[in-house]
């Protein structure tokens, strides 16, 4: 198994796609790397290979492959290995945040004039929006939802290979070159 999750290693490690954005190098910086993750299960042992690129922009200082700046209110910290595995890991300025938040948009306040809130102020109108039912009964459970969908979404925007039908072929394009 070693073997194999080297050979993809290196594979990656050079591969550069330049129609889907994916650059190996600039000029002598290093931008793909693998997250491993291995576990056994039963007497066998699986690896999963999470293929990573750290190229920056002048538009994505952070990443092209990070989160996009409009979900940084929720998540702006880079996505791990945590994450990968499918659990949130997020900051824990938010759960102070979330208190305030909910309190705010309970009592109809401006969230862009709370200091601490202020990066929220777009989300939570559009949470507004989409549920005129929010309520002291609900609110706190809206809230957690609409989080977890902006989770998704730092999730989708970090993937080197985006989950739709151009992202597919690109990765098929990837496994080919194995």
């Amino acid at each position: 198994m070693s073997k194999c999750c080297n050979h993809i290693l290196e594979k990656w490690r050079s591969y550069t796609d330049e129609q889907n954005g994916i650059f190996a190098f600039t000029e002598n910086t290093p931008h793909n790397t693998i997250t491993p993750i291995a576990r056994k299960k039963d007497d066998f042992y699986e690896c999963d290979l999470v293929l990573r690129n750290n190229i920056t922009t002048e538009e994505r200082p952070l990443g092209v492959f990070h989160p996009n700046p409009t979900l940084h209110h929720i998540k702006k910290e880079n996505i791990g290995l945590i994450e990968v595995m499918g659990l949130a890991v997020l900051p824990a300025r938010l759960s102070k945040e979330i208190v305030l938040l909910e309190q705010a948009m309970l009592e109809n306040k401006e969230i862009d004039s709370i200091p601490e809130l202020q990066s929220h102020g777009t989300w939570a109108k559009e949470v507004l929006q989409n549920h005129p039912e929010f309520s002291k009964e609900n609110a706190r459970h809206i809230l957690e939802q609409e989080i977890g969908k902006v989770f998704l979404e730092v999730l989708c925007d970090a993937g080197v290979f985006k989950r739709t039908t151009e992202g597919n072929a690109a990765f098929q394009k990837f496994i080919a070159t194995l």
